[in-house]
């Protein structure tokens, strides 16, 4: 991996929190201070925050780009913003706040290295901050940033934000997230975002910028289970590749090197990895989460939904699968409910058996009794697939351990599942 790879490394992060606790102008000030956003973009939001009779510039008007949002000063669909600085490269999700928009926020969430999750200083933990903290824990998001935002409307005081910082943390042991961040900051006024705030001089921690670009994320990745779904099978047929026959698509988890003995999945025949080729490059060694195509030295049936794996690390093989399902759907999820599943490359059709419980996420209760899961709901359920899935579970591996539920009749995507 070179130096410059590394410099320029992906961080993709989402942000989480009440309405009006200040995302899309946390987000508005990344952008602003980090001189991430052109002279018109700053023209037309100036111009716009003066006919609204903003006191300041309203930087969240960079990311709410939808009418209803503008008007109404919230966020309802996900918004992805790119910026890089000097050391890393950023996707940003802003996701909606209000509860009737958690499918939103799992969406953002689901391939996010870091969730921010903001408080405001004034009104600290509430049932809003519960739910999102734990959608961040059951998506596995590796690292959380809890912001305690508008610290400029209590006087910058350090024990409010001592006193919030110790009500997140009762808890926190509830929660499966292995990294978890203070920083008391003001969106609006720019304190301790990207330069450090001369209001706090009693916080020594890092600005939340400096946090995005030094957070260690190499290791978020699981590089121990090799796992390679195909997606397609490349034959050129050209002159040049007369006889060329590669397997396509990402990996998945682990790394992949030439020479390395693997065993195709479900035929369960093995072989042994010829070349890994990139767009530009033959390579000898190839990581999660790299774009490839492999070529293998036996003539073997492989087709798209397969998965090659190292021989000595096979992953898990059933067609009965528990998992928790976060509904997006109108239409109720039904027992007996039948569905198509896709996993990795992989399409399905599957039958729901039992819904288990379902989660009341602003206690962090199970719910027995009512199994009406509906839109937005999130629940434990059972299915049966009519061909074996090969995954890992979700905690071990997020890219083997995720589906996507399918209505059969209209193609929507009704639910998305971490296999437990």
């Amino acid at each position: 991996m070179s130096k410059g790879y590394l410099d320029m490394q992906l961080l993709r992060f989402t942000t989480a929190g009440s309405v009006d606790d200040g995302k899309s102008t946390l987000i508005g000030r990344l952008l602003y201070d980090s001189k991430s956003i052109f002279e018109d973009q700053m023209e037309a939001i100036e111009l716009s925050s003066k006919k609204k009779g903003d006191e300041h510039v309203n930087l969240a008007l960079l990311t709410d780009g939808l009418r209803a949002e503008r008007e109404q000063g919230i966020t309802i669909d996900v918004a992805y913003r790119y910026f890089a600085t000097p050391r890393r490269k950023f996707i940003i999700a802003d996701t909606p706040g209000h509860i009737q928009y958690t499918r939103n926020m799992v969406t953002g969430a689901s391939t996010a290295n870091l969730a921010i999750i903001l408080i405001d200083a004034r009104n600290g933990v509430i049932e809003q901050t519960l739910r999102h903290t734990y959608i961040a824990s059951l998506l596995q998001i590796p690292h959380i940033i809890v912001c305690i935002n508008k610290m400029d409307l209590v006087d910058y005081k350090e024990e409010i934000y001592d006193k919030i910082q110790m009500e997140f943390m009762k808890f926190a042991p509830k929660l499966d997230v292995k990294d978890i961040q203070f920083l008391p900051i003001s969106a609006l006024n720019g304190d301790n975002v990207v330069e450090r705030s001369n209001n706090m001089d009693w916080y020594k921690g890092a600005t939340l910028m400096h946090i995005l670009e030094h957070i260690y994320i190499a290791g978020d990745q699981n590089h121990i289970d090799a796992r390679f779904p195909v997606q397609y099978v490349i034959r050129p047929q050209s002159k040049e590749f007369h006889d060329y026959r590669g397997y396509g698509g990402r990996i998945d988890g682990g790394i992949f090197s030439v020479g390395d003995k693997i065993t195709i999945l479900p035929s369960g025949l093995e072989s042994v990895i010829k070349s890994i080729d990139t767009l530009n490059e033959k390579i000898e060694t190839a990581f999660a989460p790299q774009s490839i195509a492999m070529t293998i030295e036996d003539d073997i049936d492989i087709s798209r939904g397969d998965m090659i794996v190292k021989t000595n690390n096979i992953p898990r093989q059933s067609q009965d699968i528990t998992a928790m399902i976060c509904w997006f759907n109108e239409k109720q999820l039904m027992t007996r409910g039948k569905y198509i599943l896709k996993h990795t490359s992989k399409y399905v059709k599957c039958i729901v058996k039992d819904i288990k419980f379902k989660m009341d996420i602003n206690t962090l209760e199970r719910n027995y009794k009512d199994k009406q899961v509906k839109m937005n709901d999130i629940a434990r359920i059972s299915f049966r697939t009519t061909k074996p899935l090969l995954y890992d579970p979700y905690r071990k591996n997020r890219n083997t351990g995720s589906f996507i539920l399918i209505n059969q009749g209209t193609n929507e995507t009704v639910g998305a599942g971490m296999i437990i």
